[in-house]
């Protein structure tokens, strides 16, 4: 019996992991359950900017032939990354990735001159907020267009 627990565990922590494609062409990573598309070139490890600055970036951002890229809230950037994995903690379709902190767009409740980040090293599943007058790493995401039925 307890074999049997442990194999439907397993599936179902398998089927409830995001699904991650990596395009080296377009250098992006597509997340088909999340229906996100992610910015993954040189600049995703390079670039530092403050929150606001970071926000601009992704929304003024030409990338991989799209326009519409904007900085993510705390749950979708916290969905790409791996606890299995430490240096970095991100899902190994990422190839462009700093062990470091990245802006999301998400603010503290509360505390409107705080945003969240999250920490892509061993701390990867802990999220932490600092001043937006800091600056940290951005990487951007856009929304995936869902095939109509029939296309």
């Amino acid at each position: 019996m307890l074999k049997k627990i442990v194999i439907v565990t397993f599936i179902v922590i398998t089927v409830t992991q995001a699904a991650f494609i990596r395009d080296n062409d377009k250098e992006l990573v597509k997340d088909t359950e999340h229906c996100l598309m992610w910015q993954d070139n040189r600049a995703a490890k390079t670039v530092k900017k403050t929150w606001q600055d970071a926000i601009d970036y992704c929304e003024n951002l030409e990338f991989s032939g799209y326009h519409d890229w904007r900085l993510p809230n705390f749950n979708e950037l916290y969905s790409i990354s791996d606890k299995s994995r430490v240096n970095p903690a991100i899902d190994k379709n990422f190839q462009n990735v700093a062990s470091s902190d990245y802006w999301t767009s998400t603010t503290v409740e509360g505390v409107k001159k705080y945003a969240w980040r999250v920490h892509f090293n061993i701390a990867a599943r802990r999220q932490t907020n600092k001043d937006k007058s800091a600056v940290f790493y951005v990487r951007c995401v856009r929304d995936m267009q869902v095939p109509q039925k029939g296309q």
